[in-house]
């Protein structure tokens, strides 16, 4: 497998133009993957520059607070925006869906559970500190990492779903799609994004699930379509293409050296 960061960009990208517009993105058939007002936003940046930190063995804070800041209207949360204004910047106990978005490199890269845990948590410390922001990072990876490894959805639902968010693991996509609104925490976007991925039938449909259930649609996208192309192992090649085509030379860099240091575990 390759280009695996782009499964995060182009959920992320996908989800853009429908970010909040709740009353326009509830039905399945109506979700365009690439429309006009499709674009990047903060969860690619976060999700390369973790990426980055990794594979080339950087601080995790200050490589985040570096290519945010060349990225600065990528649209990121008021706080966030606040961290990056600081040139010394602290965690601020965050519990928002920013840590489950940026994490998938853990997912990827990581050889054990453990280290996947461990990974995943220093995604999120550097801003998103709050047991519930890290645990949103670790379930979002670890659901990943289990999939890359070859565990089915079976094995997600009981180990992962049920672990981190046992509220969400008897719900169906169908019993929330239609009262479910925007929520950017964690709690609220991490079970969603699982089922999302469970009830999906290629990459394309977990993505237009993410989309359609409403609210943050960028993010669940970003989140769950990672784990549906380590589950089903292909994306089409021509969002591929689309997506990188919106991508800086650096993120794309990032992509191939990412992809290396994978094959090369």
């Amino acid at each position: 497998m390759k280009n695996l960061l782009m499964s995060t960009a182009i959920g992320d990208i996908a989800g853009s133009a429908y970010e909040g517009r709740n009353h326009r993105i509830k039905d399945y058939e109506s979700v365009e993957l690439f429309s006009s007002r499709a674009r990047f936003t903060d969860d690619t940046v976060c999700t390369f520059a973790c990426a980055e930190a990794f594979i080339d063995g950087l601080d995790m804070a200050k490589n985040l607070w570096d290519r945010c800041n060349n990225h600065p209207h990528a649209g990121y949360g008021h706080k966030f925006r606040a961290w990056l204004a600081n040139p010394t910047p602290q965690p601020y106990l965050s519990l928002g869906n920013g840590s489950a978005m940026r994490c998938s490199a853990a997912g990827w890269l990581s050889e054990t559970e453990e280290q996947c845990i461990e990974m995943a948590t220093l995604t999120a410390n550097p801003t998103h500190n709050h047991p519930e922001g890290i645990k949103g990072a670790i379930a979002a990876a670890v659901a990943l990492f289990h999939l890359n490894q070859g565990k089915d959805k079976d094995y997600v639902k009981k180990n992962i779903l049920a672990k981190y968010y046992p509220e969400w693991a008897s719900q169906r996509y169908a019993d929330f799609h239609d009262g479910y609104t925007f929520d950017s925490t964690c709690p609220g976007s991490v079970g969603p994004a699982i089922i999302c991925f469970l009830e999906s039938t290629d990459y394309v449909d977990c993505l237009k699930l993410a989309i359609s259930l409403g609210g943050d649609a960028d993010t669940l996208a970003a989140i769950s379509g990672p784990m549906a192309y380590a589950y089903y192992k292909t994306m089409p090649e021509d969002l591929v293409a689309k997506a990188k085509r919106m991508l800086p030379k650096w993120m794309l860099e990032v992509n191939d050296r990412f992809d290396r240091a994978c094959q090369g575990r």
